[in-house]
This record gives structure tokens, C-alpha cells and sequence, in this order.
């Protein structure tokens, strides 16, 4: 049998991870090698594949360390019944392929994921074995985002955590019913205590000793998740909430959605529930509404029926649309928390606007100089020189931020 090249397996596992989210090194502590020591840097630009939430553009060496799999999650492509091309890294070529593109600038860290390959243990010792040649061996003081796997060993995921800039578990899927359904060799109660051991790791890390000596660190730019999303039946309102409380249980920098897209030769009967890039969209965009806007997650999934989020304009937009009694609000006196209601207003825009009328009477160019999305905010603001009239009770206006309908072929 031929054997398979390092190119050909890139090709086939750098495909394979594109169904992993990808998560930026933002939060992680500064590193870099300019002292002369060790190699790399977990900062700066390059050929960039990812955003941090920051805005920076950073490059990702975003692989799977093998796409067999023993499971068999319905969901997934990379299931063992699935009829895709297989293929393997062994722990020399994952370490070798991330130092050579480094040194070529096309990254600036590894996001490392795997199928289960013999058993969990087995694959996350491998993972960690990589971590392990790359921070001792190669001293990479680059970015590396591991994927962790729930079954695994505690100790593995410890050690995992000792190397990794961040570790991330997937939760798969919104409901603990749904992965018993279309991931039955999965447990919900397994997936939660390992995040909550990572939780427990980070917050011991940061305790100093009585001689006031800090312990290692500890998976320093914390832990984030991926849920499936548009593969079973729930709702935006459930995905939301179930996000809120891993939030809030697990102490996550981030829970990252993945728009499920049937698998052409799957066999399992799943549920397509609307487009999934544009749902995916939706539910980022409420995600930081809840996280950092004082909404709450019902005022968010009230403006449709069925607990679902409006695809055709933006969460905040549709809340504004279906409360225009509290609009226009004067930029001049308005709250904070209020300005942080307006569509078309950021957090930073909203700063802007309180600290800047302290000192001057605010126009409407000087919200366009602030940095406010006007086009948007036109109809629900009042500032000097402009005011909407009736506009902001139009029976248009929805119209007017919608996009506007397609005729769809027959053919």
C-alpha cells in the first residue's frame, strides 16, 4: 500500500477541523522570544486565519491530529460509519509541520483537535505528547489551542492544561436529551465535570502559596466550548440559555456555535432548522448582547413566536423594532444603558457619547465623528441638528433595514 505524504494528510485534516471553531489567543499572558530563549511569539500579525476578540487578525495552524473516530455521533462527518478519507499525524510530523510553517511566518499557533483513535486516553496522551515536544523540546512560545477530550484520564487533561494556552471541551449539542439521542457513547454529566475540573484547575492556579509563591499556570487564556447548532429541534431560546449557564458554571471566555449543514451521505434523519450560517450569525450577535448590553434572554427571543431569533435583521434591531414607544432617546441625556438599546450604538460608541457630552453639546456630526453607525441609529436618536420625526413610527421602517426579497428559480 502507498504510503500517504505529510501534504496529503494536511489536505485531508486541515479539511477535517474546518467543522471545529476556531478560538484566538486574546486573553492568553505575553510571551515571546526576543530574549534570545526558546522560540515564537503568542502575539503579534502574520498570514492570519482567525480574530481575537480584540480584532486582531491572527494565523492558526488548525489541524486534526487523525479524523478516525471510534464514535459514532450522527452529526459529525468524521464518524466511524462516515465514507470519508482517513488519515493520521503521528506526533513527530504535528510537531515538525508547526515549527516549519512558524519559522516560515504562515502561523503563530497550533489549534490542535482529534478524532478518538484506540480510546480517549490513548489520543489525549498523544495531544498532550505534542504540547509536551513542542514547549520542552522546540521551547514554542507560540499559541496552542487543545482541544480536549472529556473521557480522558483527569491527569491528561491536567497536564494538558499546564502546556496549552487554552483548552476548550465540546458540550456538542444544546440539550442533554439530543446528545443522547444522536451521540449516545457521549455523557452530558462526564462532558460538565471535566469542564468544571478545568474551571477548578484555572481558579487554583491563581491562588498564591502562604509564601506567596504563584502555582503554575494554568490554561491562561481559559476554556471555551462549541455546541452543534441546527442539528436537533431546539430553539434559540434554549441554545441561548443553555450558553448563559456555561457562562456562568464554567467561567468560559467563549461559547462558539457550529451550524450544522447535512452530511450528503448521512443516513441519520436530523432536523434542518433554517439556514445555518445566517442562524449561526444571529446567535453570536445575542450572545454579545446578553454578555455585554444588559439584555436578557427573553427580551432577545420575544420578537417571534416560536423562541427563535429573527434571521432577516440583527437581535438588537428586532428588540428596537418591537419596543419603538422607549425611542428616539437623546443622545444628550440618555443613559448609558440605554444608549447601549439604540442599533447602530456599540459599547465603545456608547462611551464615547457620555464622556464626549460632559464637555459639549452633542450634534448629529459629532455622533458620525464618535463613530456611531448613523445609517442605523437614524430613526431611534435625537441629537442636535436631527431628529426622525415620524420616522421611527413608520410602518416602512423594518423595510428598510431588511434585505430585500429574492425571486426564487423553479429550476
Amino acid at each position: 500500500m502507498t504510503r500517504m505524504t505529510v501534504k496529503r494528510k494536511l489536505e485531508i485534516l486541515s479539511d477535517a477541523a474546518k467543522y471545529d471553531a476556531s478560538c484566538a489567543s486574546s486573553g492568553s499572558s505575553k510571551r515571546d522570544s526576543r530574549d534570545g530563549k526558546g522560540l515564537g511569539s503568542n502575539e503579534g500579525s502574520g498570514i492570519c486565519h482567525a480574530y481575537a476578540p480584540d480584532g486582531r487578525c491572527i494565523s492558526l495552524l488548525k489541524i486534526l491530529m487523525t479524523n478516525f473516530c471510534v464514535y459514532d455521533c450522527s452529526y459529525c462527518v468524521n464518524r466511524v460509519s462516515s465514507n470519508v478519507p482517513r488519515a493520521r499525524f503521528t506526533v513527530d510530523e504535528v510537531v515538525d509541520l508547526t515549527i516549519n510553517f512558524y519559522r516560515r511566518n504562515y502561523i503563530e499557533g497550533l489549534f490542535l483537535s482529534s478524532g478518538i483513535i484506540r480510546s480517549p486516553d490513548a489520543t489525549m496522551a498523544d495531544m498532550v505528547r505534542i504540547a509536551r515536544r513542542l514547549r520542552k523540546e522546540e521551547s514554542f512560545r507560540g499559541y496552542i489551542h487543545l482541544k480536549t477530550i472529556p473521557d480522558a484520564a483527569p491527569e491528561l487533561i491536567a497536564e494538558a492544561g499546564l502546556l496549552a494556552d487554552r483548552l476548550s471541551i465540546n458540550v456538542e449539542l444544546p440539550t442533554d436529551a439530543a446528545v443522547e439521542a444522536y451521540a449516545p457513547e457521549k455523557s452530558p454529566e462526564q462532558i460538565r465535570g471535566a469542564m468544571a475540573d478545568v474551571r477548578h484547575r484555572k481558579d487554583a492556579a491563581q491562588d498564591r502559596s502562604h509564601r506567596g509563591r504563584r502555582p503554575p499556570r494554568f490554561a491562561p487564556a481559559g476554556q471555551s466550548t462549541q455546541m452543534i447548532i441546527g442539528a436537533d429541534g431546539a430553539t434559540d431560546k434554549t441554545i441561548l440559555g443553555r450558553s448563559t449557564r456555561l457562562y456562568g458554571d464554567y467561567k468560559l471566555k467563549r461559547v462558539y456555535y457550529s451550524a450544522f449543514s447535512p452530511i450528503p451521505d448521512s443516513s441519520a434523519k436530523l432536523p434542518l432548522i433554517s439556514p445555518p450560517l445566517q442562524r449561526e450569525h444571529r446567535l453570536y450577535q445575542a450572545d454579545w448582547l446578553l454578555r455585554f448590553y444588559g439584555f436578557e434572554l427573553d427580551e432577545i427571543t420575544s420578537t417571534t413566536r416560536d423562541g427563535n431569533l429573527d434571521l432577516a435583521v440583527d437581535p438588537k434591531l428586532a428588540w428596537a423594532l418591537e419596543h419603538r414607544a422607549l425611542f428616539p432617546v437623546d443622545v444628550n441625556k440618555a443613559p448609558k444603558e440605554l444608549l447601549l438599546r439604540v442599533p447602530g450604538f456599540g459599547v465603545k460608541t456608547a462611551k464615547r457619547i457620555v464622556s464626549t457630552r460632559r464637555h459639549c453639546y452633542l450634534r448629529y456630526d459629532h455622533l458620525l465623528r464618535i463613530g456611531g453607525a448613523m445609517k442605523k441609529a437614524q430613526p431611534f436618536i435625537v441629537a442636535g441638528g436631527w431628529s426622525p420625526g415620524s420616522l421611527t413610527d413608520s410602518a416602512c421602517l423594518r423595510a428598510r433595514f431588511a434585505p430585500s426579497p429574492e425571486q426564487l428559480t423553479l429550476f
